[in-house]
């Protein structure tokens, strides 16, 4: 009696002690400060670059997804945690083995005495055979195989939103290359617009100086400027065909020739973003929901580790045959039995201890670092409107801005053409125009790459709607 109330004693405390998750502190503005003029669902946030209605760009995510190395290793890492559940879980089945073995022996009597009796013969040919069936299984009257799977369900959760971020990001980085080509395309076109304009003006002011009515170094200046403009074209184009490869290995088609990637030489109008909540971001983001994932993991392995200062209580039966045969004897046998173990640690206790400690801190940290994930999806996302907003602003600026300067070189071109202006006048008309053309695509271009960068930081790449809630999940 005393040992029973002694065990019973133990049970409790150590039940009482099962792991406790801190609250995790996820707090977070009502809404962004950003404008947002979208209604909610006016871009599909799980497939987001189809808003563009670009096919290229598509079939480069497409592609990306199913062939990149960084999906694919994912992939493999969720197989793996996969794997890893099923022989955690396995482990609180019976677990045994059949074995079985057979033996012929061949004894010839060099010198000596002659014995045979039965069981025993030191002369002629025996026999012998058995086989075994043999059980152990831990009974679970504690909890242990709850504890066990809500740890591995966690890792498992955590490699699945793990290989979900890593998608979305791929996407996101296609896409956001794919943009910057797109830019360089149309500066490597600029580029070589203003080397064309550079010769007819060399050639203009050239043909002014022959005929005196200009001075020569007018020719020499647009020389100058003609080379820097060849050499400008020259550094847009080697950009370009390094972002070519950088689209190809991102898609898996690294061994294709660069030209096999169409860059329009255009940008288009950046898709709307939906409008959103902070709060949707712990739903919407796959790295905040594998943080979340992680707590889950951690506190399973502490209960387990709370759960092995209790006594393991194991179950043993077993089945057996054998045969012998020997010069006049021979015997056949069968047997069964059934067994019982119950182990208590006792000098291991300060060891188990230790471990839990260790185990409560490592919870602590998926804890801290789910809070650390909530604050920056905030951040990222508050960022991303913000700076997206700006662009847009920057990029109506500057669309004004281009007319007027575009409509400022022309004029000063046809005064010069006709003798009402001189050289000095027609470069600065050019020389603002192109410096304004060229500031609108860097604008147009960063407003794409932004809002790219916002629809991942609101969470978007992936069917977040085929996964429950961290609520149901539990």
């Amino acid at each position: 009696m005393p040992r029973a109330s002694s065990a019973a004693l133990l049970a409790c405390l150590t039940l009482g002690a099962c792991a406790h998750v801190r609250p995790a502190d996820t707090r977070l503005p009502a809404a962004f400060e950003a404008p947002q003029g979208q209604p909610a669902g006016a871009v599909a946030l799980d497939r987001w670059w189809l808003a563009f209605n670009d096919p290229v760009l598509s079939g480069l995510i497409d592609q990306a997804l199913t062939a990149n190395p960084d999906a694919r290793s994912a992939a493999a890492r969720l197989d793996e945690a996969r794997a890893n559940r099923v022989e955690a879980l396995v482990h609180f089945l019976p677990q045994g083995d059949a074995a079985g073995s057979t033996r012929e022996t061949h004894t010839r009597k060099l010198a000596g005495t002659t014995i045979s009796f039965p069981g025993f013969s030191n002369n002629g040919q025996s026999d012998a055979a058995s086989a075994s069936f043999n059980v152990s299984w831990e009974v679970d009257v504690f909890g242990r195989l709850l504890a066990a799977r809500k740890a591995v369900n966690g890792d498992i959760a955590a490699a699945r939103f793990n290989y979900e971020g890593a998608r979305a990001s791929l996407a996101a980085q296609v896409a956001d290359a794919y943009f910057q080509s797109r830019g360089l395309a149309i500066q490597l076109g600029d580029a070589r617009e203003s080397a064309r304009i550079e010769r007819l003006l060399y050639d203009a002011a050239t043909k002014r100086a022959n005929a005196g009515l200009a001075a020569s170094a007018d020719a020499d200046r647009v020389a100058g400027d003609l080379a820097q403009a060849d050499a400008q074209a020259a550094g847009l184009e080697a950009d370009l065909q390094v972002q070519r490869r950088t689209l190809l290995i991102l898609a898996g088609r690294t061994v294709e020739p660069t030209a096999n990637v169409a860059v329009e030489a255009s940008v288009g109008v950046a898709p709307p973003v939906p409008a959103a909540i902070p709060a949707e971001l712990l739903a919407r983001r796959p790295d905040v929901r594998e943080a979340h994932a992680r707590i889950a993991s951690a506190a399973g392995r502490s209960d387990a580790d709370i759960l092995s200062l209790l006594p393991t209580i194991s179950f043993t039966p077993g089945l057996g045959w054998s045969k012998n045969s020997q010069p006049g004897f021979a015997s056949t046998t069968q047997n069964w039995s059934l067994g019982g173990a119950i182990t208590q640690p006792i000098l291991s206790i300060p060891k188990l201890l230790a471990e839990l400690k260790a185990q409560n801190a490592r919870l602590e940290q998926a804890v801290t670092a789910y809070e650390k994930a909530v604050q920056t999806a905030f951040s990222e996302s508050e960022g991303a409107l913000v700076r997206l907003d700006a662009d847009r602003r920057r990029v109506a600026l500057l669309t004004d801005g281009e007319a007027r300067a575009r409509r400022g070189y022309q004029a000063s071109r046809i005064g010069y053409d006709h003798g009402l202006t001189d050289l000095q006048t027609a470069l600065g008309a050019e020389q603002s125009w192109r410096a304004t053309r060229t500031q609108l695509t860097a604008a147009q271009v960063q407003a794409l790459r932004r809002t790219v960068q916002a629809y991942k930081a609101l969470g978007g790449g992936w069917p977040a709607e085929r996964f429950p809630t961290d609520k149901q999940a539990r």
